[in-house]
This record gives structure tokens, sequence and C-alpha cells, in this order.
């Protein structure tokens, strides 16, 4: 019954979206979901080549089949996948314009983030290249903390969360250097203990191979069903991994168009609200026992904590009222069962507060003083703080799986020829599919799981690049460097478009 209710309560915020708010806000959050939908249908088609490609190559399946398989579970992988990368993503904007995030500068923010991302990600597939669909949106958001830094004449360092970016940056270039070598590697031991009888060796042709010797060019069943499953699995993952960050969009336009029905989790019942209240009195426990801890965070990280700038109605983490706002922070949650029991303004600075804390508790944790055991302890109470604030309703969630598996049944020919017919000089075997395959399935399912917003396409391409080096087949020269072209663009271009846009939208505010 409470599921039901649950779904009832966020059907009614979406039908009542629009009450209370002005023609012009209206239009704007009209267009702000669209460009999120737009951009999730744009990256179903732009990365769906990934799923599909080796399936239809090796002649596992049929390409209608196989688009529709792969829409089908980019729609589950985004449904079960969490929202782990969705808010590792949204932490990557200045924490400034988040706290802020409803107001015009942050609709400005939404707005030319998308717009950049999907400018490159639609002119990177009418060419045919498998950019990253990832790597473009953290561009865009790069892109705007710079732009925000100066024009509001702030440090650079100070409007990038570092820390979290260096993280994802390293994901992102890992990834597909771990795909090439792992892929490689399973091709190499196939080779090697899987090619001592006629039929094992049949995984090591082609389908024109294997046609001439056997006058069939399906693979042979198990293999078949490894390379099917193993494309399943990249679908999923694909959902899971890059659907995430769609609905991160969309919380973002939510939260700034409409705050008093989205900025907290207006569903959350007594239980959840008591798990937030708990971590704050926690926290607060631990702050009086580990005092020269916190007064060592605040030394080396100035953002922790919340107050108000009156002249700007805006709020700025100040990190010497940690402990002033984690006491206010306690005396508001002490009692509440629901967070309708809050005015809109309390909710829109019980989200301010509760993001400040837990970045001083994410502070606190990463000091070299503080054991592996308080590291687990302060990480578990940050969990519990975002609990009610990173959340997103399951309509959105329905939505933006719509979406993705939608645009993954359009499109998708563009890219797929590249990663099928153009990385290697011969065409793809059997056991190149399933390696590449199982590969990127395993990388990114860990990925998601864990938070990590890895490129789908990366490490895709990589994955089928290393079966074709590791196989004595090698590789297209022309293809790899324009591949590599588009890897190496992505970041500057999506940096310099997104900066441009914000710029201008700024200008026009």
């Amino acid at each position: 019954m409470r599921r039901v209710h649950v779904q009832l309560t966020g059907l009614t915020f979406m039908l009542h979206l629009f009450t209370g708010l002005d023609f012009h806000t209206s239009l704007m959050l009209v267009l702000a979901l669209l460009f999120v939908l737009f951009y999730e249908a744009i990256n179903g088609f732009h990365d769906t080549a990934n799923a599909v490609a080796t399936v239809i190559y090796t002649r596992a399946m049929r390409a209608q089949f196989a688009v529709v398989m792969a829409g089908v579970f980019n729609f589950f992988g985004v449904l079960l996948g969490g929202l782990s990368v969705a808010y590792a993503i949204v932490h990557l904007l200045p924490t400034d314009l988040l706290l802020n995030v409803s107001s015009a500068h942050g609709l400005a923010m939404v707005f030319s983030m998308l717009l950049a991302a999907i400018v490159w990600n639609l002119g990177t597939w009418y060419f045919g290249l498998p950019a990253s669909s990832s790597h473009t949106l953290i561009g865009s958001i790069i892109g705007i903390g710079l732009t925000n830094a100066i024009v509001t004449n702030s440090s650079v360092v100070d409007a990038l969360n570092v820390p979290k970016m260096i993280q994802i940056f390293l994901s992102l270039i890992l990834s597909p250097i771990i795909g090439l070598i792992i892929a490689g590697a399973i091709v190499f031991l196939l080779r090697r203990y899987w090619s001592s009888t006629k039929k094992r060796k049949r995984i090591h042709l082609t389908p024109a191979e294997r046609e001439k010797k056997d006058g069939k060019r399906k693979p042979p069943f198990w293999t078949r069903t490894a390379l099917i499953l193993s494309a399943v699995g990249v679908s999923f993952s694909h959902g899971a991994n890059d659907g995430q960050k769609g609905i991160g969009l969309i919380m973002l336009v939510l939260i700034g168009v409409a705050p008093a029905g989205f900025v907290v989790n207006m569903n959350a019942n007594g239980y959840d609200i008591a798990r937030t209240y708990d971590a704050v009195t926690h926290l607060q426990q631990y702050y009086q026992q580990h005092g020269t801890a916190l007064s060592h965070a605040i030394e080396l990280t100035p953002l922790v904590a919340v107050a108000e700038d009156e002249s700007e109605g805006r709020f700025h983490c100040d990190s010497t009222r940690a402990v002033v706002v984690l006491n206010q922070t306690e005396s508001i949650l002490k009692g509440i069962q629901s967070y309708s029991g809050l005015n809109p303004e309390q909710r829109n600075n019980m989200r301010r507060m509760l993001m400040c804390i837990a970045d001083t508790a994410e502070s606190v944790a990463k000091l070299p003083e503080t054991s592996a055991e308080d590291a687990r302890f302060l990480n578990k109470l940050r969990k519990d703080l975002l609990h009610t604030v990173e959340y997103a309703p399951i309509w959105i969630i329905i939505a933006v799986a719509l979406a993705l598996s939608l645009g993954t049944m359009v499109g998708w020919q563009r890219v797929a020829v590249t990663i099928g017919e153009k990385i290697g000089k011969k065409g793809m075997t059997y056991a190149q599919g399933v390696s590449a395959q199982m590969t990127a399935a395993v990388s990114i399912g860990v990925a998601s799981y864990t938070g990590m917003p890895v490129s789908t396409t990366q490490v895709l391409s990589s994955a089928v690049a290393g079966t074709m080096l590791v196989d004595g087949g090698g590789v297209q020269g022309k293809t790899i460097k324009n591949i590599m072209l588009a890897w190496i663009l992505t970041l500057p271009v999506s940096i310099g478009l997104s900066g441009i846009f914000y710029w201008f939208a700024l200008k026009l505010i």
C-alpha cells in the first residue's frame, strides 16, 4: 500500500508541477525537461551501437531484434541502477551554484550544460564517431564552473570540485585502458586454451570464414548465447550508468524551478527523517570527541557549512559555522515526522544545510589522522544525511528510462558501422565479440554500482581494439585516429560550448 501511495503522490507532484508558476517559468520548466529527455534520447541512439554492433556483426542476432533488446534492457538498467552516478555527476558543479540552484542562474546553468552536450553528441553521431557522452557532459559541467568563477571573480580551484573531478577523470581515463587490456587478455587465453579441437576453433572464425567452412554464418550455439547475454549485460550496464546522469539533471531542473516540492523528498516518512536526525546527532557527538579533526578540516577546506548572505538572499558555505549549522539542523529536525511540517523556505534551507554538513563529514573522513574505522563511520553518516536529499521520484526514473530506451531504437547504424567494420582491418571473430562485450558489461556494471561514471563508448571501442591487436589482425589507423581525435576534442569543445552558452545566458538574465 505504501508503494502505491508513494507513486500516486509522485504523480500528483508531476501533475501539479505548474501550480503557482507564472507563464515564463512554466515555459522554462517545459523546455528544460524536454532538453533533458532529448539529451537522454540522443544518448540512447549515440551509445546503443556499443551494445548492438558486436551481436549484429557476428550474426548472433538480427539488427531489428538486437536494437529492441538493447532498448528493453537499457530501460531496466535505468530503473534498477540506483542513483550513485546521478549525484556523482551533479556534485561536479560549483558548490555555490548547487546550493542556490533555485534561481535564474541555476536554470541558465542547466540549459547551457544540456545545449552544449546535445550539440556535440549530435555532431559526433552524424559523422559516425563513437565519442563519449559522459566526457561531453563532464566537459559541459567544467565549462559552467570556469565561467562562473570568471563572472564572480572567484578562485577557479574553489569553483570546481577538484577532488571529485580528479576521481572521475581517473575513472574515465583508466576505464578504456583497462578495457583494452582485459579484452585482449581474454582473446589471448581463448587462443591459447580454447583452440585445441576443430569444434573449439570455430569461436575464432569470422561469420564469412565460418560460411566458407560450414556453410553457416551464425555462431555456434554456446558462442551465440554468450554473445547475446554479454550484449544484454552491456545494454543493462549502459542504462544503469548513463541513465542516472539524466535523472540527476532532471532533479536539478525541478529543484531549480519548483523547489517547494523537490528540494527534499516529500515522500520521506518518519523513519527516513529519523535516520537523518540520528546521523546529525551522531555527527555532533563525533565532533565533540574529535574537535581537532574538525578544526583541521576547516583549515584545509574553507567551504564546509552554511551561512546566509542577506544582501543577495543567497547561501554560501562558511567553514567557521560548521557546528552552529549542525545544531540548527538538529533543532529543526527534532520531532519532525514529515517534511510537509516545514514551510518551503525551511525545506530549502534544510537541503542546503544537510549538503554542507555532509561535505564537512567527507572532508574529515579524508584527513590522514582519521582512522579507517572512523572514515567508514563518517561515510555512513554522510549517506544517512543525504538520504532524503539525494533521491528521485519514480516518475522521473521512468521518464528517463523511456527516453533512453526509445532513443536506443533510432539512429544506431552510424556508430555501429564504425565499431563493427572500421576498427579492425579484418572482420570481427566470435571470440573478439564475446571478449569485448563481456569486458564492457562487467566494467560498466561495476562502475555503476560504485558510483563511477565511465564511458560505455570508450570502454567498448577500446575493448574491440584490444581484441584486434592481440589476434594479430591489426587496426585501421585512419579510424583509430578519428576516434582518438573525437576523444581528445570532446572535453575542450564541450567546456568551450557550455562556457559560451552560460555567459550569454547570464547576459540575458
